[in-house]
């Protein structure tokens, strides 16, 4: 009878975990990483008590919430390095992580703002940012980017993108777009 008991309560508890971490998806890509943990658990259905157990900080909920959209940006960066046109890779660079930004704000958040409680998001974040600018020198001396980008510039691209306010997912993914489609523009050393 104990061992059934134990992994019932196992079995709850990592029910628990997911329906939290679900939970916490939907409320930071909602309104973003200042929502407040208690509307977490109430979306999750569980007390404070139980989401703080599982989750001591909102930094360790958000790396673990955020955990597949930063595994899709890493390949997204992955993709636009192999490309066989630097350019070509570093546009769709920034049209895809627009994309994925546009479909969650909370992401955003937590990907422009370093949490310092969260080493191993902070080192994936901070890897995934070498590697872009890696992108960036080699489109560069392709002679597509313009010689004055900045890592920093895509981080300004991402908080401005983050902005983009649409009563619809489908348009604000199309507002993304449209933005990546600009900010593509300006960063091109000659009109296209």
């Amino acid at each position: 009878m104990a061992g059934r008991l134990s992994r019932t309560v196992r079995s709850d508890a990592r029910y628990n975990r997911e329906h939290i971490l679900d939970a916490a998806r939907e409320v930071f890509a909602a309104e973003g990483l200042n929502a407040p943990m208690r509307e977490v658990a109430r979306r999750a259905g569980v007390g404070p008590a139980t989401l703080y157990r599982h989750f001591p900080t909102k930094e360790i909920l958000a790396t673990e919430a955020f955990a597949d959209q930063m595994r899709a940006c890493e390949t997204i960066v992955e993709d636009g390095l192999a490309h066989p046109d630097p350019w070509q890779g570093f546009c769709s660079v920034i049209e895809r992580i627009c994309e994925l930004h546009a479909r969650d704000r909370g992401f955003t958040a937590a990907f422009t703002s370093a949490f310092p409680h969260a080493v191993d998001f902070g080192e994936r974040r901070e890897r995934t940012l070498k590697s872009v600018a890696k992108l960036a020198r080699k489109a560069k001396r392709s002679g597509h980017l313009r010689q004055d980008f900045l890592l920093d510039d895509l981080i300004l691209v991402l908080m401005a993108n983050s902005g983009i306010h649409a009563n619809s997912p489908a348009t604000r993914a199309a507002a993304s777009r449209r933005f990546a489609e600009l900010v593509i523009r300006a960063f091109r050393t000659s009109p296209l």
